[in-house]
C-alpha cells in the first residue's frame, strides 16, 4: 500500500547574494518542497548571551541547509554576514515571482505588516517573535494573534508559533482565527529522547489532549472552536 507523502516546508533566509538565494529556491522545490516560509524578522542575531558564553560551532563538514554553498565559515557566529539587512517588500515580490509553490511570510507581528506582506504576495502569514530570542521584550505570539487575523480577513491563513506545548495551547490559538500552528520545541525534546518514534509520540499526546480540550469545552469539532471558548476576566 502506498503512504502518503507529508508536506514539506523549507524555512529560507534570504542572503545577499540574490543568485545563491534563487539557486536555493529552484534547488528546494525540485527536491519536493511544498511551500517556501520566508524569515522576515531576523536581519541580524539579537543578543543572545547565552550562545556567546558557550561558543556553539558546527561539526566540520555540515553547513545550514539553507546557507549551501556560502563561502564565509558556517557557524553561528556568522550567520549576520549571509543574512541581509536590506531585506524590503520589493524582494518578498520578486521571491513570489521565482516560486512555484505557496510563500508563507514567518516573522509577522503586526496587522499593518501582514497586509503589506499579502500584497507583496504572500500566501499565507506566521505570526512568529523567533522563540523572543532576536528582539527582546516583544510581546507573545498568542497576544499578536487576533490582531493580524483582523487585518488579514481572511484573504490567507494565519499560522502562529511559540509556546505551543499543550493540547490547550493549540485550542487556544485556534479560538482566535489561526489556521494552524507550529510546533518546534516538544518535537526536538521527543526527538533526542526516541528519535521518530518519540516525534510520534508527542504529536500522539499533543492531539489527545487536544481532542480532550474540545469535548470538555463542549465543542463538536475544530471548526467550532471560536473566540467565545476563551475565559477572559472582568
Amino acid at each position: 500500500m502506498a503512504v502518503a507523502r507529508a508536506p514539506i516546508w523549507f524555512q529560507l533566509y534570504v542572503l545577499k547574494d540574490r543568485g545563491l538565494t534563487a539557486a536555493q529556491v529552484e534547488r528546494v522545490q525540485a527536491a519536493g518542497a511544498t511551500a517556501l516560509c520566508v524569515t522576515v524578522d531576523s536581519p541580524l542575531d539579537g543578543a543572545r548571551y547565552r550562545q556567546q558564553r558557550l561558543k556553539p560551532e558546527i561539526p566540520p563538514g555540515v553547513t545550514y541547509p539553507h546557507l549551501a554553498g556560502v563561502r564565509e565559515p558556517a557557524s553561528i557566529q556568522t550567520l549576520d554576514h549571509v543574512v541581509p539587512a536590506n531585506l524590503t517588500w520589493k524582494d518578498i515580490e520578486w521571491l513570489r515571482s521565482i516560486t512555484r509553490v505557496p510563500l508563507l511570510l514567518k516573522g509577522v507581528m503586526s496587522g499593518v505588516d501582514a497586509d503589506a506582506g499579502i500584497a507583496a504576495g504572500a500566501d499565507g502569514i506566521i505570526v512568529s517573535n523567533h522563540g523572543g530570542r532576536c528582539l527582546d521584550t516583544l510581546p507573545a505570539t498568542i497576544e499578536v494573534l487576533p490582531e493580524v487575523v483582523a487585518a488579514v480577513k481572511g484573504r490567507v491563513p494565519v499560522m502562529v508559533d511559540g509556546g505551543i506545548s499543550r493540547g490547550t495551547d493549540v485550542v487556544k490559538a485556534l479560538a482566535p482565527g489561526a489556521a494552524a500552528v507550529h510546533i518546534g520545541r516538544p518535537c526536538v525534546y521527543g526527538l533526542a529522547v526516541g528519535g521518530a518514534a518519540g516525534v510520534e509520540h508527542v504529536l500522539k499526546l499533543l492531539r489527545q489532549e487536544l481532542l480532550m480540550a474540545i469535548c470538555l469545552l463542549g465543542c463538536r469539532d475544530i471548526p467550532s472552536i471560536t473566540p467565545d471558548v476563551l475565559w477572559r476576566r472582568g
